[in-house]
């Protein structure tokens, strides 16, 4: 018999009425202030979701997703719902419009993030899995990522020194 203490989790939610996550960013400075203008609301986590995640996520005129990255375990997928924002990987700059998705599997390096370049708000659905003892590398930066296993990030420079 369920404990009538726990709450459930709801069955469904509008996805725009889930509070955004109040911390905006893991990352630490001086890379945490560059993320200003985006907000994400943790959809997953409203359902407990615990094998994946699933994030709605608006990124304001000229702010970015997040730092250039790559996974080495965690695959990622972005599906753009309103905005045109611009997908920065190895290969260079793509434009991306409403109904565009992109996928990023773990392991190849290929860092990525998106840019909103414009002057209008950008809304895209992002979704990755929880794998465990994932790493993130930098390829712009002097930063690299290590999932611990309480499920935080740590976060240390390319020589190994912690932040």
């Amino acid at each position: 018999m369920p404990d009538p203490s726990q709450s459930l989790p709801p069955l469904a939610v509008t996805a725009t009425e889930v509070a955004p996550r109040i911390k905006p960013s893991n990352y630490p400075e001086p890379f945490a202030s560059r993320m200003a203008g985006r907000e994400k609301r943790q959809l997953g986590d409203i359902f407990g979701l615990s094998n994946f995640g699933v994030n709605l996520v608006r990124l304001a005129p000229h702010s970015v997703s997040a730092l250039r990255h790559a996974h080495t375990k965690q695959d990622e997928f972005v599906y753009i719902l309103q905005g045109h924002p611009t997908l920065h990987t190895d290969e260079g700059l793509t434009a991306l419009a409403p109904g565009m998705c992109a996928g990023f599997k773990a392991g190849t390096g290929n860092g990525h993030c998106l840019r909103n370049e414009t002057d209008v708000e950008v809304l895209y659905l992002e979704v990755g899995d929880r794998t465990p003892g994932d790493a993130g590398s930098y390829p712009d930066e002097d930063l690299q990522a290590v999932l611990v296993a309480t499920g935080q990030w740590r976060f240390l420079h390319k020589d190994g020194t912690p932040y």
